[in-house]
């Protein structure tokens, strides 16, 4: 055999190989290709084997039919004038039984999604304040939602889920509103220290009253039990033929020593008692005695008078 037959054989081996190559494909799952026919749209082939003709029919692409995600930042501003990045999430998947529009309408599905994106977030935000935006997420991912759906089903894509997922204001604008922060727990914490300090002194004020309340009491305990005692003991001197002005006269003298005697007990004491030489006792006795007589006459005068 000659060189140019095995050439010959070895070229035609070639082409069918080729041939049959191009002649079978394999799908995978969760995904779809695109036939076309001599350059128009011929058939969606799903998971599994196939068939196509070599030369006449051609793989135009392939489309994912899993859940996608697009993570996009959003550079607006608010209703009050404060600039804020605003990152949004959106799941999206294709359509299984439109895959024709997703493939033909859109030539570039993220881009002309994300342009979607933009338009809705920028006709949302500037109507809320800045504390808004924050506190109402849910309602520019409802607006997101309401928005796309219709839109992405025309050209073959169903909308899973649209998220906000970060809201970042400026720089300055966030230390400004850290220190708002700040200042509103300071202002918190001394309301809270200042009714703390309120109720300590009400507690103190109520507790030196009522220690007050209780001195007075044992004052006046101790009093009442001092004038039964003197007047036990100005009735015991009756008895033994002392009237009541020397019996009172006696029970000063003798408290006054009591004092003096009480005072000298403690070294460090600094009080001092006038008269207080035992001279001067029989004077103060003296004193006293004459004081009851000249009330006892001034007494006897008035009821003469009356």
């Amino acid at each position: 055999m000659s060189i140019y037959v095995i050439l010959f054989y070895g070229l035609l081996i070639l082409i069918i190989l080729s041939a049959f190559s191009n002649l079978i494909f394999i799908v995978h799952q969760e995904t779809a290709f695109i036939i076309e026919r001599l350059g128009k749209f011929y058939a969606i082939r799903y998971a599994g084997f196939h068939l196509k003709m070599p030369m006449i029919d051609n793989i135009a692409g392939k489309l994912t039919l899993k859940i996608q995600q697009l993570d996009i930042l959003v550079d607006t501003k608010t209703k009050d004038n404060v600039f804020i990045k605003v990152k949004i999430s959106v799941q999206f998947k294709v359509i299984k039984n439109k895959v024709y529009e997703a493939f033909y309408k859109l030539d570039n599905s993220n881009a002309q999604i994300t342009s979607y994106i933009f338009d809705v977030v920028r006709a949302e935000v500037p109507k809320m304040r800045l504390d808004d935006v924050f506190e109402r997420k849910d309602d520019i991912a409802d607006a997101l939602k309401r928005e796309l759906k219709e839109s992405m089903s025309t050209y073959g894509y169903s909308l899973i889920k649209a998220l906000v997922t970060d809201l970042e204001p400026d720089e300055n604008v966030k230390q400004a509103m850290n220190r708002i922060n700040t200042a509103e727990r300071e202002k918190v914490a001394a309301e809270y220290k200042a009714e703390a300090e309120k109720i300590k002194i009400i507690a103190k004020a109520k507790a030196e009253a009522e220690s007050k309340k209780l001195q007075g009491i044992g004052t006046a305990d101790q009093r009442r039990e001092i004038a039964k005692g003197i007047l036990e003991s100005v009735e015991v001197l009756n008895n033994v033929g002392i009237n009541s002005q020397e019996a009172s006269a006696l029970i000063v003298v003798t408290q006054h020593y009591d004092t003096l005697q009480s005072i000298g007990e403690y070294s460090k004491s600094n009080l001092i008692l006038f008269p207080n030489s035992p001279g001067s006792a029989s004077e103060m006795l003296t004193n006293m005695i004459t004081a009851f007589n000249i009330s006892n006459k001034i007494k006897d005068k008035d009821q003469e008078i009356k």
